[in-house]
């Protein structure tokens, strides 16, 4: 009987399973239809929040090229880590696995994640290598992913490092013209939504909001040539009469564009690991010193448009010192009565100063003003000195006495290029450009002394080049050579002294038809040697022999080209 039950009771309770089944079968439909029809936007909403992301597109910067059009500053391609704190803290036990291939300390991984779980974007090591880059997708640890960016690459290294500068790692500029021209060289980022994967990585472009805008090219006016033929001749010189720092200018004197500005010591822009803030600064701009013997042709210009002078005028200079107010200005020796030109040739302190004190202090003042002097050049460079030359009210006769020479005021390197470039102009001053400009849009120049003046004073600094001059070092052969030495004790506590030295030279050439402008500054040799006519003499003649060459400039001195062959045929029998 109740055998009969169990099989009476079986086809229910099949048909009761089916019933649940339908049930559930209709349920799942039911709740497909609700998720599909009823959710269908709150549900997409959750998953694009979760997948679906804005990110950056980034921009290059712009390139910075010579004038020649050959790359000084360029962006290249890099892949940086960066890290979801709170999906990659899922994974924690593959931390130290990821903090070696990232070549990090544990510790560090730990610190730099543990401060961070709050956000959803964290930088985990910036600018790596490819092969880096693909060691850690490998990895394939969630909430790891990589971020395309650029980094700053500059072929000429520590060559060019002063004028050029650098980025940060933010490719924003810190330094030289990557800072004075950041705006114009750095680009607009794009923007584009992406889906992304569970481990962070890029599976599908959505659409894109923003396309970058790279940053605009820049051309300088330096010339890459000249600027490592300067840097190398430096560099050597410093080394050599183990200097403490060197500074060097090349200007065009047609147009006012710096062709070369070196410094040293220097310090390599591609490195940032070892960068050392101490070797930033371009001196050539933003240090001062006083010029020494440089100024007297200046002081020559003020005497000549003054009408009491000439470059034959009687100077008399015995006993060869003169004393003012307790204070001795000596010369080297008694030159006794001597020319005007031979007071530049000679380097007579005691006759440019009895000079200036001849002369109105307003006057003197007032020429050293209109060659730039207490001014900086306009160049826009950050940092620029304008040097200091104090009010001519301020002046008693002493220091009208010792400006006259180069003492009591201060100037930059670049500051005393444009000036001499000034003079080698036929006193036309223009101004300094850092970018290559065009031959027929140059600024306008204004007249700083009378074109016969100017000649006159470049006629006295052939002088000092030649045989019985301070500067003979600076000879050229082929070349006719206008220039000036330079040896100033550095002022420090308790007065100048007499152990430290400033060694300068200053010059043009050709001297008949100047086209180039060169100062050279090297701060405390310490080999024995000081002078300028021997420390920085030499580094002008080796440079501006070369870049005279390379611009292809006409010798105007066959007669000297001649006797340098005959010579070396001599030494060859």
């Amino acid at each position: 009987m109740s055998h009969k039950k169990n099989k009476t009771g079986y086809p229910q309770r099949l048909l009761f399973l089916k019933l649940l089944m339908l049930l559930g079968v209709a349920a799942l439909f039911w709740r497909m239809g609700d998720l599909n029809l009823n959710q269908r936007e709150f549900l997409q909403g959750q998953g694009d929040a979760r997948y679906l992301r804005e990110v950056s597109i980034p921009a290059h910067r712009g390139m910075i090229t010579d004038r020649h059009g050959e790359p000084l500053a360029i962006s290249t391609p890099v892949e940086s880590v960066w890290a979801n704190p709170p999906a990659l803290a899922q994974a924690r036990e593959r931390w130290p696995e990821l903090a070696r291939v990232l070549e990090l300390e544990p510790a560090q991984l730990e610190q730099l994640l543990g401060r961070r779980m709050d956000r959803e974007f964290v930088y985990l090591r910036r600018h790596i290598n490819p092969d880096q880059a693909e060691r850690v997708m490998a990895l394939r640890i969630p909430g790891v992913s990589l971020q395309p960016e650029y980094r700053r690459y500059y072929p000429m290294g520590e060559v060019a490092a002063h004028v050029l500068g650098f980025t940060n790692i933010d490719d924003v500029g810190q330094e030289g013209i990557e800072l004075m021209l950041d705006q114009t060289l750095r680009g607009t980022p794009g923007s584009k939504r992406v889906l992304r994967d569970r481990l962070g990585r890029i599976v599908e472009n959505v659409e894109s909001i923003h396309e970058p805008r790279p940053g605009d090219n820049l051309q300088l006016s330096i010339d890459r040539r000249i600027q490592y033929l300067a840097y190398r001749e430096l560099k050597a010189a410093v080394n050599r009469h183990r200097a403490s720092s060197g500074s060097a200018v090349v200007l065009d004197v047609i147009t006012g564009e710096v062709l070369a500005m070196v410094n040293q010591p220097a310090y390599n822009p591609n490195n940032r690991s070892d960068l050392d803030s101490s070797r930033f600064r371009n001196r050539a701009v933003t240090d001062v010193f006083e010029p020494g013997s440089t100024m007297k042709p200046f002081t020559i210009s003020a005497a000549l448009e003054s009408g009491k002078y000439r470059p034959k005028t009687p100077v008399d200079t015995h006993p060869g010192l003169l004393r003012l107010s307790g204070y001795t200005i000596r010369d080297s020796r008694d030159y006794g009565l001597i020319d005007v030109s031979t007071v530049i040739q000679k380097s007579s302190n005691v006759g440019a100063s009895r000079i200036a004190l001849s002369l109105e202090p307003q006057r003197l003042w007032d020429v050293f003003s209109r060659f730039g002097f207490g001014y900086d050049s306009g160049s826009g460079f950050p940092g620029e000195a304008a040097g200091l030359l104090n009010a001519y009210q301020e002046w008693r006769d002493v220091e009208q006495a010792t400006v006259s020479y180069g003492y009591g005021l201060s100037v930059s390197t670049l500051q005393l290029a444009h000036a001499y470039a000034t003079l080698a102009a036929d006193g036309q001053q223009r101004p300094v450009s850092l970018l290559k400009l065009k031959s027929d849009n140059l600024p306008k120049s204004r007249q700083s002394i009378d074109p016969a003046i100017a000649r006159a004073v470049r006629g006295m600094l052939e002088l000092a080049v030649q045989k019985g001059g301070t500067g003979t070092r600076a000879q050229i052969a082929g070349y006719r050579v206008a220039g000036k030495t330079g040896t100033v004790r550095k002022a420090g506590v308790g007065g100048y002294s007499e152990e430290n030295y400033i060694s300068i030279f200053a010059g043009m050439a050709p001297a008949s038809r100047p086209r180039l402008a060169m100062v050279v500054v090297v701060h405390r040799p310490d080999d024995g040697e000081y002078y300028g006519g021997v420390v920085a003499a030499p580094v002008f003649a080796r440079v501006m022999e070369g870049a005279l060459r390379l611009l292809d400039v006409a010798p105007d001195d066959l007669e000297s080209l001649r006797g340098v062959k005959v010579a070396r045929a001599e030494g060859v029998r």
